[in-house]
């Protein structure tokens, strides 16, 4: 407990510089005067990440004693910080880490991280990266590989790249080893919410002092990150109709699939090549057990990731028969938290196609054992890529019509449809 009242008074102070307590050495400016925010560190393992985040949080890794340590954590409210303008500026280096995956150099790691076809988990990334992210929102994930190999190493880096008061912007990129170099693998942006002691709360956050060109554009895009999130969230379809342009696709959709024969619109018939909505969907149950639990002892949110994903391809694989691979990951809001102890029921179904690309969303839910009360806790949304052509996917009622446009507008929010890379052959 002195350990941590220790640490946050000194964060507090700006004696800590937090993102470097994640590396393991920090190295001086370059030649030029600006220091390449790849060179500030020297890449720690990935298994110590976790850890790492303890020892700066300063919480319990025992969970029979969570309880107390919690408990204890109240005494830290008085070192917070009651506005921004109390805490010293950073910069974008001050955060910066690099973790290294070494799939290729410790062959041990490999069977956590293998599929059947002898590629990598993709949910087991997300796993890392939501380690790495500390995530309350997974903005985008976009992929530039179709597939990525167990054999060659895998490098994560990241950085804070825009604040708010209580919220942060943070910017990932995952490499792989290829002919003795590191290849571009996917971006990722995710949202960090600072919290209070007990995560009751929110907490401020140090402002970010952008150092040069590049770091003032990429807080400006931060910036314009925020307005397109609250602008989304203004035009959902739970708060608004649909524009014109929807109205007239879901209208001509209903139309199409009228039986000629009758003059009614109760008889519904399915146009060639065509799969109606409610016959894609798939289910599962987790049961969540303290071994999934993060630094608050709340269920991991890279193991929620993990599960939707999983479903969400198990959906898009059975849906356009060959295998699917994802292309975007995308508004990813952690709702509510899940605790230790709760059902998890996760369902999935396809909501748009467009010629070999699948738009899954995949709805999450938690109930207690005590309780029978359903609520949800995070809506996932995932872009895959199939091998062949798929069917076009129909709504018969008006909710799923908003589920369609809902999954439509997810996958024009791409940056382009991607061809995505396949560098090596992957083997049966």
């Amino acid at each position: 407990m002195r350990r941590a009242t220790l640490r946050l008074s000194a964060l507090s102070k700006g004696l800590l510089t937090a993102g470097r307590r994640l590396t393991q050495e920090s190295k001086g400016p370059s030649k030029h005067g600006v220091l390449n925010m790849h060179e500030a560190c020297s890449p720690i393992h990935v298994k110590h990440v976790r850890d790492k985040l303890r020892e700066i949080v300063g919480v319990s890794t025992n969970w029979r004693d969570h309880v107390k340590a919690m408990e204890e954590r109240k005494l830290l409210h008085s070192l917070l910080s009651k506005s921004q303008k109390g805490l010293p500026p950073r910069r974008m280096k001050d955060s910066y880490i690099e973790v290294l995956l070494p799939l290729g150099s410790e062959p041990e790691l490999r069977e956590k991280y293998l599929t059947v076809q002898n590629t990598v988990r993709f949910g087991r990334i997300l796993e890392d990266l939501d380690s790495l992210g500390v995530t309350a929102l997974v903005d985008k994930i976009d992929m530039c590989k179709q597939s990525i190999s167990p054999e060659q190493d895998i490098k994560f880096s990241g950085h804070v790249s825009w604040v708010g008061k209580t919220s942060m912007e943070v910017k990932m990129q995952m490499f792989q080893l290829h002919n003795d170099e590191f290849c571009p693998v996917l971006d990722a942006t995710f949202v960090m919410v600072a919290r209070d002691s007990e995560n009751k709360g929110p907490a401020f956050v140090n402002p970010l002092i952008p150092e040069n060109l590049e770091e003032e554009e990429l807080f400006k895009q931060g910036e314009l990150n925020k307005g397109r999130r609250i602008a989304l969230s203004s035009t959902s379809l739970l708060k608004m109709a649909p524009n014109a342009d929807e109205r007239s696709t879901i209208h001509e959709m209903f139309l199409s699939t009228l039986d000629p024969k009758t003059i009614s619109f109760q008889s519904r018939i399915l146009p060639p090549n065509a799969v109606w909505m409610e016959d894609t969907k798939l289910k599962s149950l987790e049961v969540c057990h303290p071994q999934e639990r993060n630094i608050f002892n709340r269920i991991f949110g890279g193991f929620l990731m993990r599960k939707a994903y999983e479903l969400a391809w198990a959906t898009a694989c059975s849906f356009g028969g060959s295998r699917a691979f994802v292309v975007t990951v995308d508004d990813i809001m952690f709702q509510k938290p899940v605790e230790v102890g709760s059902l998890l029921f996760l369902s999935s179904q396809v909501c748009f196609t467009q010629n070999n690309y699948i738009q899954v969303r995949v709805h999450s839910e938690v109930a207690s054992l005590q309780r029978k009360e359903h609520t949800t806790t995070n809506v996932f949304h995932f872009t895959f890529m199939s091998q062949n052509e798929v069917p076009m996917v129909l709504p018969k009622t008006y909710g799923e019509s908003m589920l369609y446009l809902d999954g439509q507008r997810h996958f024009h929010s791409m940056s382009v449809p991607v061809a995505l890379k396949k560098d090596y052959v992957v083997e049966p």
